[in-house]
Parts: C-alpha cells; structure tokens; sequence
C-alpha cells in the first residue's frame, strides 16, 4: 500500500477533495480529526497540554480550550512548537494505527495534513505530496463564509501559512480548485487513476 499526503492552504478545499477520494473508495486519514480526537477527555494529550500551558488551555468540559489554545500560539513561534511537539508524535501514533488496520490489499490511501510540509516527521511518512491549490481572492471569500471570521483575520491566517508558490514547489501533485465542484470531481477522477496505476507499479 502506498501512502500520499493531502495539503494545501487553509480554505483551499482539502476536505472537499478529500470527500471526492473517499467517495471512489480511497481510505482517508485525516490528522485535523485524530487532532480533535485526541483533544477530548480522557486525554494523554490533554495532560501534557495542562501540564505545560496551564488550566486556561483545558475548557470547563475537561476537553482543549481552542479559541485560547488559536490565540496563544498564533503569534508565539515558541507555544506553538511546544504544542506540535506534544501533539504530532501522538497524531503520527493514531495515523500509523489507523493505516495498519487498512486491508493489505489496498492500493493506495490519503492521509491529510494541513502541516504536512512545515513538520518533517510526516512528509517522511509519505510517499507522495498532492497540494490542493486555489487562488488567494477565492480562499479569502471561503474563509469569510466562516463564523466568526474578520477580513483582518483571515488576511493573518493566511499570510502566516508557508507560501502557496513553496507549496507548488514542494507538492509532487497540484490539484487547482477555483472551478466547479464537477470540474474538481473530474480532475480527482483522473489523479484517482493516475494513482491507481502508480501504485501498481510501485508495488510490482
């Protein structure tokens, strides 16, 4: 089994190209949800996180304090690497488990990481890198679209992720989605065969 890594841009349409693999029967693996996973009690990850930011990083419910957690480290190069460094090796941990219960026959499978190309640890994990790309005025309207998001904020967010020309430079695959939602399926329909046949390949 082969194993390629998601990413792209926040708002660039991962989870949407995510959904369009999963539907022709590719197994994804998704770190943003085994993050969530892991931050709920009862929580090794959540100790450590207690243990080292304070009772302000853990909400009333026992379960990670996020909007704290997003504001703390935005800005703080320092807490952030603090919290990577107690989250990613537990993610890789459950990303690992989660790929060793697919079926041994398996062609190929997706994981997805928003940091695949900021932590080494996971673009080592992966074969492959496929970027999902689209164009700043299009990410910026679908962050908008979001609760809560401000022009100032979004602006922040997305001038603070690696720049989207490292990111091209750095995926083995791009996928663009500023078209239709058809046309995104259709070029997923072909990266799924281009993939199929890759795998095939690696695996004889």
């Amino acid at each position: 089994m082969r194993v390629i890594g998601l990413t792209g841009g926040i708002a660039s349409g991962k989870s949407t190209v995510s959904a369009l693999f999963s539907q022709r029967g590719v197994p994804v693996i998704d770190a943003d949800v085994i993050a969530h996973r892991l931050s709920q009690p009862p929580s090794a990850a959540l100790d450590a996180i207690r243990a080292h930011f304070g009772p302000a990083a853990i909400d009333a419910d026992g379960t990670l304090a996020r909007g704290w957690m997003r504001q703390h480290v935005f800005d703080n190069a320092a807490a952030r690497a603090q919290l990577e460094a107690i989250m990613h090796p537990r993610i890789l941990a459950e990303i690992e488990r989660e790929l060793g219960e697919l079926p041994a026959t398996t062609p190929y499978a997706l994981v997805a990481v928003p940091l695949l190309f900021e932590a080494p640890a996971f673009r080592a994990r992966v074969e492959r890198a496929l970027v999902v790309e689209c164009s700043e005025t299009r990410q910026r309207q679908r962050l908008l679209a979001r609760p809560g998001m401000t022009g100032e904020l979004a602006d922040a967010i997305i001038n603070s992720q690696l720049d989207r020309s490292k990111r091209r430079e750095l995926g083995d695959d791009i996928i663009d989605n500023d078209g239709s939602l058809d046309r995104l399926a259709e070029v997923v329909a072909q990266q799924h065969q281009r993939y199929l046949a890759w795998s095939t390949v690696a695996q004889t």
